[in-house]
């Protein structure tokens, strides 16, 4: 997530500072509002969570979650009841980390696998994993770590899980070390491929290394669609990103914010092969959970990316162009209405659910439909 400075700095820094934040204002690309906005209803199905981080609409019709203490859950969204399906004691929360991304495996009633990344104590320091788990029908087994002993922080680790076809991808973020996103030997700030069983596949970039793409920051958002991998990311005071994610691409961190447009990022851009983002904001409005609409429930979001922010506290709708690969234009929903947004997933009948990041087991999961 974002480094916040303290008013100190800033009275001591302010020309350089406001440099900063005014630097690439272009970047938001000012699209336009559809000229139809989705008139829809929403309402709280759930109470009472304590930073739920990812939720996924899963084969059984139920929204499955995780919260960052460690707890797994199943929600049944018709009833908004909340079952416990495992607490991993390895688990430890330090700032923003603790239990993050999930993945299903997508042959779920044949192969119950559960996927998970989270956030432990190691010998080595303040760690993170990658584990598959075995859902029994009640509770989880067997855990199998698939990637352990990357570098985690307080703040920017990811970490996003999504599976496509038989590869899981994950993302990583710098662990507060911007020296290690553009190192290809490390693990951080990266988008990971990997097979299902843990092992690197041969078709990676670099053979017997885990990364598709490098130069990322934080990201916290991926899905797959249109035979596109999209991916959201935390940047610095400035520059919160969407990016298409391309095979072996280089994404500029910490050498580029957001487009390539200033003489330094110009020369490295060029040199390294840099993959600009789709849209980016300055000010920042810290993008999480990204999914893609296309439902006939809400006509309005059809070939949308719907993206969850924590900063801004509200729903974007990016309108695609029809190469799906172009932001033509934008609508934002709930702002301050429920607060800080983490993630979102969208039912097989298109309704969209959304859970709050604000703590204090406060937090909620909100269901959107279309107004009757």
């Amino acid at each position: 997530m974002h480094q916040l400075k303290r008013s100190a700095w800033l009275l001591l820094l302010l020309p350089l500072s406001v440099a900063i934040h005014c630097k690439k204002s272009a970047d938001n690309n000012d699209v336009v509002a559809p000229a139809d906005p989705a008139t829809i209803k929403d309402s709280v199905i759930v109470t009472g969570l304590n930073f739920p981080w990812e939720i996924l609409w899963g084969p059984d019709n139920h929204i499955w979650m995780t919260e960052r203490g460690g707890r797994i859950s199943r929600v049944n969204p018709a009833t908004g009841t909340v079952t416990t399906v495992f607490t991993i004691p390895e688990v430890v929360t330090n700032g923003e980390g603790g239990l993050l991304g999930m993945a299903l495996h997508p042959n779920f009633s044949a192969t119950p696998y559960v996927y998970v990344v989270y956030n432990y104590n190691s010998s080595g320091g303040y760690r993170e994993k990658i584990v598959r788990f075995t859902y029994t029908g009640t509770t989880l087994s067997n855990p199998f770590p698939l990637l352990e002993n990357i570098a985690a922080s307080s703040i920017h680790n990811g970490s996003r899980l999504l599976i496509i076809g038989d590869k899981l991808f994950v993302t990583t973020g710098d662990a507060s070390n911007t020296a290690l996103p553009q190192n290809t030997s490390s693990a951080n700030g990266k988008i990971l491929r990997l097979n299902l069983d843990g092992s690197i596949p041969a078709d990676n970039p670099v053979a017997g290394n885990p990364y598709w793409s490098f130069g990322h920051r934080n990201p916290q958002g991926l899905v797959f669609a249109n035979n596109i991998l999209y991916a959201s990311e935390h940047g610095p005071g400035n520059d919160d990103e969407v990016n298409i994610i391309e095979k072996g691409r280089n994404y500029g961190w910490p050498n580029v914010a957001g487009f390539c447009n200033e003489t330094a990022e110009l020369s490295f851009c060029t040199a390294s092969n840099v993959k600009e983002p789709v849209k980016a904001w300055t000010p920042t409005i810290a993008t999480a959970g990204l999914d893609y609409y296309n439902h006939d429930l809400i006509p309005q979001w059809k070939n949308s990316l719907l993206l969850a922010t924590l900063k801004d506290a509200r729903i974007y709708q990016l309108k695609l162009d029809n190469s799906f690969s172009a932001v033509t234009a934008t609508a934002e929903y709930f702002t301050g209405k429920y607060g800080r947004m983490r993630d979102l997933c969208i039912s097989g009948t298109g309704k969209v659910y959304i859970c709050t990041s604000n703590g204090g087991n406060n937090d909620r999961i909100v269901e959107i439909g279309k107004q009757q």
